[in-house]
């Protein structure tokens, strides 16, 4: 690939090198390998479902120890809230009063999205500021038809004039309303959900991932409810942000591969995908970190049974994590039985779902102490998987790499080639999805930290047409954060409860029983 000094100096300027700008474009040369699905998880087979007992004992591990290590929570934040709006984004561009009445228009085009909002408006908690910037702005808003006051009541909404809430960042839109009007963003119920089990020593850590320009926001935000969040919940806040790297950003491409450029003739780059965010997080030290995106949350009646299930996952992570770091131990210092070697062995396959070679027996004692040893000196994820309701995001499947070998992956649709009825099949018998609820482990025995790059499944990316000012392009996003970037993790699946499970991917999932306070 011939690059310009011109070029080379832009990319140098991103802190990428030229050498994975032509790693990224030999990508999408060859193209990308679809996962290659053996199984689904389920329950025995992958997936542990636990009784109460177990449970219990598992959050009494995790109280016992929470003090003893340090904590984090870390919160992907970056997205706008613009696609939560989307349909109502549409039915500004569409929609003429002058030609047809708002039944009309969602009749015609069946739009049960418009007609849930517009069902539920007095129920959403941004429902009283809208109303009262409405009447200061038009006195008369009480006497227009009810056609124009659903319309206005939508600009006022999105219009970048008026409230333009489809710029806000996602963390700061308003989520829950409480009595008095008092309203609480998906940001501030995180650190009223986080009090209840990240906390240590009266203090909670939490990391935001967010986009560079509304740093200020979440700043003038924690300051505005800083006091009164510390004041509920008796424990002090100590909040840290990152942005995405610039230099995880991947190099658009046309159709033919070659590189996407702008009109001024630069390149094009664009960012890469919550992949990205795996550099955010190699950047953290501590023992235990509970991954969370920033719109799963509830209001603040259900928090304690979502807490419940963060720190059983998190007492199922240590409870593994110490006898691993047992035997990593004795590994290193060598000079163990036959019979220790197969216990070290079955631990592996029955409580870490690691598929031991049907090789093994016949390796060298040397080999077979490697060959254990560099099976559990890895990053341990905790994962959280609901039954699956037909919500979208990752499964729990079991895969087989290009070398033959078998373990447990968080798998997108995207990664499964949909046209092999096999694949399909399989596919079509998950019983689980991934909520992104994760306890993780990102240190070894000797208390370092691993170096979470190590660790990815480079071939794990996606691939995604685009396209920029009318021209087609084609995208690289990395390996997910909790797909491919995880690939070569240990990892425990755990049945949790769906009532974990509340995300806001449109507006609409507001007027669900977990966000509604009535």
């Amino acid at each position: 690939m011939n690059f310009s000094e011109k070029d080379i100096q832009q990319i140098q300027n991103k802190d990428i090198t030229l050498k994975q700008v032509e790693q990224q474009i030999q990508l999408f040369e060859n193209g990308l390998p679809y996962v290659n699905l053996v199984s689904e998880a389920t329950i025995g087979d992958g997936i542990i479902s636990l009784a109460n007992d177990e449970i219990s004992n598992f959050i009494a591990l995790f109280e016992d120890k929470k003090d003893e290590v340090s904590i984090l929570k870390f919160v992907p934040a970056s997205g706008a809230a613009t696609r939560m709006f989307k349909f109502l984004f549409k039915f500004l561009e569409e929609y003429n009063i002058q030609k047809e009445s708002i039944n009309s228009y969602i009749n015609r085009y069946n739009n049960k999205d418009l007609y849930i909002f517009f069902i539920g408006l007095e129920k959403f908690p941004f429902y009283n500021t809208v109303n009262e910037k409405l009447k200061a702005l038009y006195p008369e808003f009480d006497t227009l038809s009810i056609n124009e006051q659903r319309l206005r009541f939508v600009q006022m909404m999105l219009e970048s004039d008026k409230l333009d809430y489809g710029n806000y960042p996602k963390g700061l839109f308003p989520f829950h309303e409480y009595k008095n009007n008092v309203l609480s963003t998906a940001f501030e119920e995180h650190l009223y959900e986080s009090a209840l089990y990240s906390s240590t020593n009266e203090s909670t850590k939490l990391h935001f991932t967010i986009s560079e320009r509304h740093n200020h926001r979440f700043d003038s935000e924690f300051a505005r409810i800083e006091k009164k969040v510390e004041e509920k919940t008796g424990s002090k806040f100590d909040i840290s942000f990152s942005y995405q790297k610039e230099s995880t950003d991947t190099i658009a491409v046309t159709p033919n591969n070659k590189p996407f450029r702008n009109d001024d003739g630069s390149l094009l780059f664009r960012p890469s995908g919550h992949g990205a965010l795996l550099e955010n997080l190699n950047d953290l030290a501590a023992d235990i970190i509970f991954i969370k995106n920033i719109d799963n949350v509830v209001t603040y009646k259900y928090k304690t049974d979502v807490a419940k299930y963060k720190k059983m996952l998190a007492g199922i992570l240590l409870d593994i994590q110490t006898q691993a770091f047992k035997y990593l131990r004795l590994l290193d210092n060598g000079g163990l039985s036959e019979a220790m070697l197969i216990e070290i062995a079955e631990f592996l396959s029955k409580k870490m779902n690691v598929r031991i070679s049907s090789e093994f027996e016949k390796y060298s004692l040397k080999y077979q102490i490697e060959y254990l040893f560099e099976k559990l000196n890895r990053p341990i994820r905790v994962c959280g998987m609901v039954k699956n309701e037909g919500e979208p995001g990752g499964g729990p499947f079991w895969i087989k790499d290009e070398a033959g070998h078998s373990s447990l992956q968080i798998v997108e649709s995207a990664q499964i080639n949909k046209k092999s009825k096999h694949q399909k099949e399989i596919l079509k018998g998950a019983t689980h999805f991934n909520p992104v609820d994760l306890v993780c482990g990102i240190k070894n025995y000797k208390g370092e930290k691993f170096d979470l790059k190590k660790f990815v499944d480079a071939k794990a990316a996606f691939i995604t047409m685009k396209t920029k000012t009318g021209k087609d392009l084609k995208a690289l996003e990395l390996p997910g954060l909790w797909n491919g970037s995880m690939a070569n993790w240990n990892t425990i699946f755990v049945e949790v409860p769906l009532l974990t499970f509340n995300p806001v991917k449109t507006v609409n999932d507001l007027l669900k029983p977990p966000h509604q306070i009535k």
